[in-house]
């Protein structure tokens, strides 16, 4: 078993960070890095929203189906940040919201699939803090009435989101943002009122602080680790880990299994924000390995042994695995640990786990889970055994 990088000696460092979402600079930011990565960003203090997350989240030995015998996988319960608000995407959000609330914000416009775990989370959010959400979902229908509202679609009515539903599939920067523009225009023409657009999957340079004071948990919660493995997705959870891993010294060695999109796309992310922060002198290439073979067929499809991996993991464990990102993240992760001994072996890895549990909750899901071979049953009890 590896006993983990050295903890980086005590270093010290004042410095402002460039924001160029927030006027100026962040003021009064300080990196103490001691083993552990302690941020303070006055500017967006969590009194603004309070405490929307119940963290710290738990890290517990896991199981993992497939895993050998020569290596210690833990997983950090992210799914347990909350109900409504489970998941790791609040992490970013409380930030952002923060942000939106000090600017006078009443209005929080964002973006995603129709299955997307970040536009319920806000819906959740804003409902929680007196805002109004409104939602622009990728969908492949193009009637409203054939809408099946199940899952996390379900949470945003529930929770009073508006919900536009464009074309799937389409640019961002191209297509989504300027419509989500275009509304926010309408709403201060009408009422008022500002609004904060929020980029796919809250994965922006405010939303980034999320995943820095979630490294700064890890570190604090006190279990030595070689290894993290995250999910990639829009890219936000791994370029916060990787630059505060960075900043802390690399503890950890870092890497980001690919659910879509691929790794140039992720490397430029990364290396988007580092240039935001005023970081130089290294690129996230050098910082962070990606691994893209276990996407599936597309977003949210599956290969039939991918789902085959859910139930297992469910059956054997308890965790339950969503198709779209954590089930293809974990079968990648298995998958990774039996191919590549030679980078795993005797090492004590962290599975950050970001929750999917309302995503399970659909027809479709049912549907493509009930042929799979399964441990459970369902009868009418017999008046005689």
């Amino acid at each position: 078993m590896g006993t983990g990088t050295q903890v980086h000696p005590l270093r010290k460092t004042q410095r402002k960070l460039k924001h160029n979402s927030c006027s100026g600079y962040f003021q009064n930011t300080n990196l103490c890095l001691n083993g552990c990565l302690t941020v303070n960003i006055l500017s967006l203090s969590s009194a603004t929203t309070g405490n929307l997350t119940m963290t710290p989240t738990p890290i517990t030995r896991w199981a993992l189906p497939g895993a050998p015998k020569d290596v210690e996988v833990y997983i950090k319960r992210d799914d347990l940040t909350g109900c409504s608000l489970t998941g790791t995407k609040i992490r970013k959000l409380e930030f952002i919201i923060a942000d939106a609330i000090q600017k006078g914000c009443k209005h929080i416009i964002t973006c995603g699939t129709s299955e997307s775990n970040h536009c319920r989370a806000t819906a959740a959010a804003c409902a929680e803090l007196g805002l109004k959400s409104h939602l622009f979902l990728e969908s492949y229908l193009d009637d409203v009435s054939k809408v099946k509202y199940d899952g996390n679609l379900f949470i945003n009515r529930l929770c009073g989101a508006n919900i536009y539903l464009v074309p799937r599939p389409r640019g961002y920067k191209d297509y989504i943002k300027p419509r989500m523009q275009m509304l926010a225009d309408k709403i201060e023409r009408e009422t008022g009122e500002k609004s904060k657009l929020v980029s796919t999957g809250g994965s922006d340079e405010i939303g980034l602080w999320g995943f820095i004071q979630c490294f700064d948990e890890i570190r604090r919660q006190g279990i030595e680790f070689d290894d993290v493995v995250v999910t990639c997705a829009t890219g936000g959870t791994v370029a916060g880990l990787t630059i505060a891993n960075y900043l802390a010294g690399q503890p950890y060695k870092c890497h980001g299994i690919l659910v879509c999109a691929d790794s140039k796309f992720m490397h430029n992310e990364i290396n988007e924000n580092m240039q935001s922060l005023g970081i130089t002198g290294v690129r996230s290439e050098d910082l962070v390995t990606m691994y893209e073979d276990y996407k599936g067929p597309a977003y949210c499809e599956n290969y039939p042994y991918q789902l085959e991996y859910i139930v297992r993991t469910a059956h054997e464990t308890g965790i339950l695995l969503d198709n779209a990102y954590t089930g293809k993240a974990a079968y990648g992760f298995s998958q990774l640990l039996q191919n590549k001994p030679e980078v795993f072996k005797g090492r004590r890895i962290l599975f950050l786990y970001s929750g999917g549990l309302i995503s399970l909750q659909t027809q479709a899901m049912a549907e493509a889970l009930l042929p799979l071979e399964s441990k459970s049953t369902i009868m009418m009890f017999p008046e005689k055994l």
